[in-house]
Formats: C-alpha cells, structure tokens, sequence
C-alpha cells in the first residue's frame, strides 16, 4: 500500500484541463459511457458464440437492454490460433469451431435482438492472450470489422515489439519509476501524445474512422504513456490503469487491481471525463465474488465517475440481489445524464487528508449534478459500520440556509426534509446514494420536516 499526500500543484498537473473530446460524426455513439456486457470476467478466452447469445437474450430478457445496456462484446480468444490470418486477403481467420457462424453471423442474430456487437483487438503483433494483434494491420482490420457488422472495439495493449516501445515508458503501476525501479526521464516538457503508444492508437483510431460504419473505440492501454493527456482526442474510452480484479483491496503481480485501489487511481483523472470521452475503470466485477455491500459500492463509484458500465458476470446464473444491482435506474441516471456529462467530484477524503494516494482508504466523499438534481455519495472504506454526515456547508451546490429533501438512490424513496446536515449509518464497505432538491410547499406538506437524527436508509439485500 503506498500513501503519499500530494500537492496542491501535483494535483493540478494528475487533474490537467478538458480538452475536445474525439466526436463520432453524425451520430450520438459514444457520448455517453458504453453499457452492456463483456465476456473477459466471466469467460477469459474460453468464448463461443453460444455464450454470446446467451448473453444478448439475457440482456433483452432481464430488461437490461431497456436501461441502456445494448453492446455485446466479444474480448480475446476469438480468432483462430493456428491460421492467424488469410494468406491472401491478411484478414484474421475466426476460430469457426468456438463462432461457425462467423462473427459477421453472430452480429447479424446480435443485431436482430436490438443490440450491438463489439469485438477485441491489440495493438501489437499478438493479443494478450496470444492471438493475431493488429500492428501494421490496421486498415485491414478495421475494415474487417466493419463488414462483418462490429459496433465497438475493445484495442489492447500486449506484445509490442521493442523498437515500438515508448522512448520515455510511464505506467501508474509504478507511478514515477520503471518496473525495475530506475526514473524515469521524460523531460518535463515531454509531449506524450507524441510517444509510440499514442501513435498507434491513432493509426487504428483512423482506420476506424475511414470505414462507412461507426465503430465505438475503446483503448485498453492500462494508462500507460500519460493516456489521460491523449486519450479522449483517440478513443471514447481509454483505460486508466491495469485489469481489475473481484476483491476489495489489493492486486495481483502489479498487472491487476482490486476495486479500491483502482478508485484511488482514477480520482486524480477526473477532469478529462465528459461528453464523448470516458476514463475507463474496467470491466465490472459486481456478482463476481464480492459482498452485497462491496457490489453496490463497486457499482455506484464506476457510475457517478462515468466510467463504461459493462457487466462481467454470466448472466444467466445471475441473482436477485446483484441484478437489482445492475438495473439502478437512479445510478444509470447519473451516468447516462445528457446535460452533465463531468463525473461526481471528491470533495472531502474522509480517512485521510484531503488528496491523499491510499489504496485502501481513498476519497468516501462525493458530489456532483443530475437533471434530478444535486447527488452526495459517502464511501465506507472501513471494515465497521460507521455513520457518515453531510455537513451541507461542505457541500459544493448545497446552501446550509436552505432546507432539502434527501432521496434515497437505493431504495427510491424519499427519506425526508433536512437542513444543515443529514447523518446515516453506512455499513463497512457500503456506500450512501443521495439525491438533494431545495424542499418545495409541495415536498413541506407531504413530508414532516425531520432533524438529521439517526435516519436508518434502507437498502436491498
């Protein structure tokens, strides 16, 4: 666990200025953060196109789909491993034992429930799991893509070659140093939007947009190369740090983290998120192995950060409870808003001072705007159950002059009218979900005007 208190200045240089984000043209794709499901979490390589429509009628079924969760994405392991690609055309050769359909079949069937298919490539010479990569394939591939009926590409990060390896290498994994430790010496004018790794995310962003079909981009470069300073003129999403896994804290050979861990990264990157460019938390874990509490909470930080929600679960062995999870409508809300596009924002650590790196304890205080009106979010980071405060004055938004009525993002409800502050408990490693609106004559008369006195919210368990 690393715990550094950052400067003033620092922060302003992890948090840089918005800038224009990469539009798809003519279309709304994109804008919002993708929602649907990914086969990585549940599956790893071992896919077939069985599993796929499995998933689709699954989304379709559950109501899934009605809420915004529309894109069926293939991750690695789909093509053929021993054929590669055609000798004549280079195409890359789909595995027919896993898709005897093909994927342009699949998409068709994928297409036909009213949802969309997404595909996985890499950047370098092999996937990550060693299949064909696209390096120097780009045109080939993208246009493969597109006839085949594909409306979203996952683009990974595996297998580059040494001579394409950046000049000044940067990972968050390592913050500051190389894996073995040396510093790295990128001067400090360094322009990282000019390094190998954002060159050839360009080259199959382009590629992309020569083909007569709209192709959502998704980069999964771990963060690597300062992808926060070039990311959102590349892709729709680019991905902030390395793979997520089913636990709360912790990581895995400093390749994949827990869900903590990943949060503390991504607070300080918030400022590039907005309309049509989305910091990309990964993959969701909730119905992975977490606790009811931990998948509410995994759930609501990717959503009021307004990462990608792409469920990872097998759908069909889903529960009740995690499903309830996944079809928040108050949460999707939030993360789909049209008119605010910037993420909820920490405005109090909590734990630890106030922009402190710490993967086991980061920021439990959030707020940020919806067209439903201003929403506060309390993270409990800590293995007991606490009560947690909205102290109104600290609030961003939030006038201690005024009276509110506090809603329940979990439940639905709302809980009553409050002034200057409003407590509740909240359970080890659960998070609060509150909607705030200025209290109306309307909302005075139908709820008795409440001190903020140990108000239980309930939540579904």
């Amino acid at each position: 666990m690393r715990s550094t208190l950052f400067s003033p200045i620092l922060v302003s240089l992890l948090s840089s200025p918005f800038t224009q984000a990469l539009q798809l043209e003519s279309t709304n794709e994109g804008r919002l953060p993708a929602m649907g499901f990914n086969s990585w979490n549940c599956f790893n390589e071992h896919i077939n196109e069985e599993k796929f429509l499995t998933a689709a009628q699954q989304l379709v079924d559950l109501g899934l789909k009605d809420l915004g969760y529309t894109y069926v994405n293939i991750d690695d392991g789909w093509s053929d491993k021993e054929l590669w690609r055609d000798p004549e055309t280079k195409r890359i050769i789909v595995d027919t034992k896993k898709f005897p359909d093909g994927i342009s079949g699949l998409a068709d069937k994928v297409h036909g429930l009213g949802l969309k298919l997404g595909i996985y490539s890499d950047r370098g010479t092999k996937t990550c799991a060693s299949y064909p990569g696209s390096m120097d394939y780009e045109d080939i591939d993208a246009k493969t893509f597109s006839d085949w009926g594909v409306d979203y590409l996952k683009y990974d990060n595996c297998f580059i070659p040494d001579d394409e390896e950046d000049e000044y290498p940067w990972a968050p994994e390592w913050w500051n140093t190389t894996h073995d430790g040396n510093k790295i010496h990128a001067p400090e004018s360094y322009d990282f939007s000019t390094s190998r790794s954002a060159q050839r995310y360009r080259a199959m962003r382009d590629a992309l947009k020569k083909q007569d079909r709209i192709i959502q981009f998704g980069m999964c470069n771990w963060g690597h190369a300062h992808v926060e300073q070039w990311g959102n003129v590349t892709a729709q999403s680019w991905r902030i740090w390395g793979d997520i896994l089913p636990q709360w804290t912790g990581h895995k050979d400093y390749i994949a983290w827990g869900v903590m861990p990943i949060l503390n990264h991504a607070l300080f990157h918030l400022s590039q998120t907005n309309f049509w460019g989305h910091a990309d938390m990964d993959m969701l874990e909730v119905g992975n192995g977490l606790t009811p509490a931990e998948d509410r909470s995994h759930f609501a930080l990717w959503a009021i950060l307004k990462s990608p929600l792409l469920i990872g679960t097998p759908l069909d062995k889903i529960s009740p409870e995690t499903l309830a999870v996944f079809k928040n409508k108050e949460l999707i809300a939030f993360n789909q808003d049209e008119e605010f596009g910037g993420p909820a924002w920490p405005y109090k650590w909590g734990v630890n001072p106030d922009w402190t790196w710490n993967q086991t304890h980061p920021a439990e205080y959030y707020s940020g705007n919806s067209t439903a009106g201003l929403h506060v979010f309390m993270l409990n980071t800590l293995e007991e159950k606490v009560t947690k405060t909205v102290v109104f004055d600290e609030v961003p938004g939030l006038d201690s002059t005024k009276r509110y009525t506090v809603h329940d993002m979990w439940t639905g409800e709302d809980i009553g009218i409050y002034e200057k502050e409003f407590s509740t408990p909240v359970e080890s490693h659960d998070i609060a979900a509150l909607r705030f609106n200025e209290a109306s004559k309307d909302t005075e008369e139908a709820l008795k005007v409440q001190g903020s006195r140990d108000q239980q919210l309930q939540r579904p368990l």
